[in-house]
């Protein structure tokens, strides 16, 4: 999803994309505001957001224990889901700064902020990125106590934060640091901040015992001759990376790039190297990326028009708005097939690929993502060249009008749980034989741009 600062940019691509849909059955579209599912899935509770929040969108999820933190343009929130039938807010931080995309590591959650703020302080106001002093970057806050997180220190990065990645170090560094690979995009001359090409990322070096010294330790060069800038269709050329999953027991990682693809060597982690690269005339804005278990295929999405436009439809077709998938055969990335949602959506309703993640079926590709006001999907991509979808869930159009739907949805130890712009949090089950084995692996952390494998039970 874009930030605010992003927004006119993609208005245009939007509203056209808007204009030239075909509407969907009337028959084909659920009633306002109503939950439908597959009938393998169940929904078992949903929590509105917390009043202190309530009036800025849900955006993503990450788990530690019992708990989900769930970021939100106001802030973030914190659930307790030791029993997934009963989960409740804990305590909510408000901290205004799109997008507050969260991962949990330890005590420590990161939270990226990629809108221009007058400080990097809680209490900070919006700020033209064209003032030197404006703020833009990582805030790091300390959640040992769930109903008091306390916030430790900011980190200023180039062109702020619009995702981020955190990769565990190393042999003897791996208990001592953690790093943040920040993606950031869309420089402009006037940004003094954010200047082009900015075809980079930003690392910042986390010391464990001291977090409180946490700072940009590298900017490594991802594009040094360009990004694809230039293919028709593309919603912003490449100038940097948008989101970067990391598989760093593997020492891989794939970039979401823009308008390109790529896959990196990450066995340094302050020198990530780009080892393959791709691009496809269909995708208009590489958005995010998932790896198979075994780091033979990786999924990525395409976020065609900026997730504000309804592009689940006939008129769009099975190819735009989808995912791409890709097996990955001798260090290169060979695409295979399309993926999208089936089910039309109405043309009111925004809808387009999102953020996802496996679900740990030993022997299987199965994934459950997000298509915004599309609800969400579970799909198996076991055969590369013939995905499907196995189990959905999602709600009618609004019935006040205007867009939203779910950010993120993620498996954790057994349920399914998604964040809603507007609705709050999800909480869902799937039972189906495909899926049913993944109740056995557990984890005691996940942070959906963190793969680790899963194995024996766990994760």
């Amino acid at each position: 999803m874009s930030s605010p600062r992003r927004v006119l940019a993609m208005a245009g691509a939007a509203v056209a994309l808007l204009l030239t849909a075909l509407p969907a059955t009337a028959s084909d579209i659920p009633p306002p505001d109503a939950v439908v599912t597959s009938p393998n899935v169940t929904h078992v509770r949903n929590v509105p957001k917390p009043d202190a929040i309530a009036s800025s969108i849900n955006t993503d999820i990450a788990f530690q224990g019992g708990y989900a933190y769930v970021g939100n343009y106001g802030g973030f929130s914190i659930y307790d889901i030791r029993n997934p039938k009963k989960a409740r807010v804990v305590s909510s931080v408000v901290c205004p700064g799109g997008q507050m995309d969260v991962s949990v590591y330890g005590n420590l959650l990161f939270a990226a902020v990629d809108s221009s703020r007058s400080d990097d302080s809680c209490a900070s106001t919006d700020r033209p990125a064209s003032e030197k002093d404006a703020w833009e970057g990582v805030r790091i806050f300390d959640i040992s106590h769930k109903t008091r997180p306390r916030y430790v220190k900011a980190v200023e990065t180039a062109c702020g934060s619009h995702t981020l990645t955190l990769v565990p170090g190393k042999g003897r560094d791996r208990n001592k640091n953690v790093y943040v690979y920040v993606s950031s995009y869309l420089p402009a001359a006037n940004f003094p901040d954010c200047q082009p090409p900015h075809d980079k990322i930003s690392i910042i070096k986390v010391p464990l015992r001291h977090p409180e010294a946490a700072h940009v330790a590298a900017t490594p060069v991802v594009f040094p001759d360009g990004g694809n800038e230039d293919q028709p269709g593309l919603l912003i050329p490449t100038t940097g990376c948008h989101d970067i999953t990391a598989y760093a027991e593997k020492d891989i990682a794939a970039g979401a790039c823009m308008g390109d693809g790529v896959l990196f060597d990450i066995s340094d982690r302050l020198d990530p190297k780009v080892t393959a690269r791709t691009t496809d005339p269909n995708f208009a804005f590489w958005h995010s990326a998932t790896f198979s278990n075994n780091a033979e295929k990786v999924v990525f999405t395409d976020e065609l028009g900026g997730g504000g436009a309804a592009t689940c439809n006939e008129a769009t077709g099975p190819n735009r708005g989808a995912d791409a998938i890709y097996d990955i055969a001798r260090g290169q990335l060979v695409f295979k097939s399309y993926f999208k949602i089936s089910r039309h959506q109405d043309d009111s309703e925004n809808c387009v690929a999102h953020n996802g993640s496996l679900i740990p079926v030993k022997g299987r590709d199965i994934m459950v993502q997000a298509w915004y006001m599309g609800g969400l999907s579970v799909w198996d991509f076991t055969d590369s060249t013939s995905p499907r979808e196995i189990g959905y869930f999602e709600r009618g159009p609004r019935a006040g009008g205007g867009g939203g739907g779910i950010w993120s949805a993620y498996y954790y130890n057994g349920y399914i749980y998604a964040a809603d712009f507007h609705e709050g949090f999800d909480v869902v089950k799937i039972d189906d034989r495909l899926t049913d084995s993944a109740r056995h692996v557990r984890t005691d952390r996940f942070n959906a741009q963190t793969q680790e494998s899963y194995r024996n039970g766990r994760h």
